[in-house]
């Protein structure tokens, strides 16, 4: 009789032989999994090891402020681990705009003479007058080189949250109580893997996607988040034991939308500063921001954020799912909006042959609202397909990506500025040039083939024109520009298709990859 274990897969029950794999699972169950993405297998606990967690809730009579240990071997650390319970009603002894100081206390921490460097949210152990008896918890408000009376190591830990907190401290100030938190090992020990045939153990519990149900209240926000998973997958671009982020549409415009706190699973965005419209996940819990609007929760699968590992990326599925059009025909689009009930109105062309191009409400949560749509269609003439040289041109065809919206939407849109001979010139509507640089990169040496796509790069007045030829030319690029002060990005896959355009007409690009 074979050997049976058992394991558990996105929720269902199976037995399974011995030696089964990660991919036998996932073929026993009906999965949305991405090929390549990371299964988080998590292990039979026979006890939760909850010494491991370095993350401390600080509470204080102006808010909660959260650390992160650096590590648990230097002194300072060691320090902490046993005593931070004894900390409880510890108050500030002064503050400044450097920094602000709990104590004082005493420690057998021998203090180093010297000035060192602090960065912004250091937290340190220092002896004021060198002394280890009068020693303080120190919280550094900006970088700085300072004398604290710190032990060699320097700082021992990281303010990770409440922050707006630290600029609250005053003179009355006091530490309620410091709990270490165990959110990691509640769940256990988890492992992230795209090795499919990594064999199983009984009692494995495997989570293949995260589901996120997205905010009634975050509409475009929403509708960033289905840009970012368009491929089905979040990619892990930085990871803290705080959060994992998706740095993929990083520059994009971004409202801000939703206020509320930041709870483990809780998906936000970043609105304004540096990084906007960066995507988060939380994987602990964190107060509300001004600047990271919540768009959405997991409701399932929220082992994949928080074990998932720097530059792996796992599945995500949509709550409700992303109603988009651009890119669909006509008969592709009226069975699934009959079933969901959405009344569509069409603007445009209505033959066999069509395409749609907008669609407004644009959010899938106003369409839902609203019960209702509106379609612009043209004939799949007027689209034209593009490949891109990510290889050869990456920040230029990030740029023209950018202008068209075509990072955010399946379909772009090119106004034609100019038409002669055989060379069209585009202008995108949004001037992105004011912004961003566009730096000479895989600028052609003497040649442009037809079809080749140029944008002209800051080295020319003209920066920004996007052109296409529809011959080969061995003197000027594709914008009229000379051959230095151009950047190919890309190739049109069927130019013929220019040759009824005029000026005043708009083009829509659709995004192709090379034929294998």
């Amino acid at each position: 009789m074979t050997k049976k274990i058992e394991v558990v897969t996105d929720g269902q029950i199976l037995s399974m032989p011995v030696g089964s794999t990660i991919e036998d699972a996932i073929k026993s169950v009906d999965t949305p999994y991405s090929k390549g993405a990371v299964v988080c297998i998590m292990k039979k606990q026979e006890k939760k090891d909850e010494e491991m967690s370095k993350e401390f809730v600080i509470e204080t009579t102006e808010g909660i402020l959260v650390m992160e240990l650096n590590d648990f071997d230097s002194p300072s650390s060691l320090f902490w681990l046993e005593n931070y319970q004894n900390f409880e009603n510890l108050q500030i002894r002064w503050q400044s705009n450097d920094a602000a100081a709990f104590g004082p206390f005493k420690t057998e921490i021998e203090p180093v003479r010297g000035m060192k460097k602090y960065n912004k949210y250091d937290i340190v152990l220092g002896a004021g007058g060198f002394q280890s008896e009068n020693t303080h918890i120190i919280i550094c408000r900006k970088d700085q080189y300072a004398e604290y009376g710190a032990p060699k190591e320097g700082s021992f830990a990281f303010l990770t949250g409440g922050r707006t907190n630290l600029q609250k401290i005053n003179d009355d100030t006091k530490i309620l109580s410091i709990t270490r938190t165990a959110e990691e090992e509640e769940m256990g020990k988890g492992i992230c893997t795209n090795d499919l045939s990594t064999e199983l153990e009984d009692g494995d519990k495997l989570i293949t996607y995260t589901e996120v149900e997205l905010a009634l209240d975050s509409p475009h926000g929403a509708e960033m988040f289905y840009a970012l998973v368009r491929n089905g997958t979040f990619n892990v671009d930085f990871k803290t034991h705080t959060f994992c982020s998706d740095n993929t549409l990083i520059g994009e415009p971004c409202e801000y939308e939703n206020f509320e706190p930041r709870k483990k699973g809780s998906v936000c965005i970043r609105s304004s500063g540096e990084g906007r419209s960066k995507v988060y996940i939380m994987c602990s819990d964190r107060p509300s921001s001004l600047v990271h609007s919540v768009i959405g929760n997991i409701t399932k699968g929220v082992e994949l954020p928080i074990f998932a590992e720097k530059k792996q990326k796992f599945t995500v599925e949509t709550i409700p799912p992303q109603i988009m059009l651009q890119g669909r025909t006509l008969q592709e689009s009226t069975p699934l909006l009959k079933e969901l009930g959405i009344d569509f109105e069409v603007i445009g062309y209505e033959g066999e042959d069509n395409i749609i191009v907008k669609q407004d409400p644009l959010t899938t949560i106003e369409i839902l609202g609203k019960g209702a749509v509106s379609v612009t269609t043209v004939p799949k003439s007027n689209l034209i397909e593009m490949e891109f040289y990510y290889d050869k041109a990456p920040k230029s065809v990030e740029f023209f990506r950018h202008a068209i919206e075509l990072k955010t939407h399946p379909i772009g849109i090119l106004p034609v500025s100019m038409v002669y001979d055989t060379t069209y010139i585009f202008k995108a509507e949004k001037e992105a040039e004011r912004y961003k640089e566009i730096l000479p990169e895989n600028t052609p040496d003497d040649l442009v083939l037809a079809g080749e796509v140029g944008i002209t790069n800051q080295s020319a007045k003209r920066m920004g024109y996007i052109g296409v030829r529809l011959n080969d030319e061995d003197l000027f690029g594709p914008t009229g520009e000379r051959m230095s002060a151009t950047n190919i990005i890309g190739k049109i896959r069927d130019p013929e298709k220019l040759l009824n355009i005029k000026e005043g007409d708009i083009v829509y690009i659709q995004e192709v990859f090379p034929e294998k």
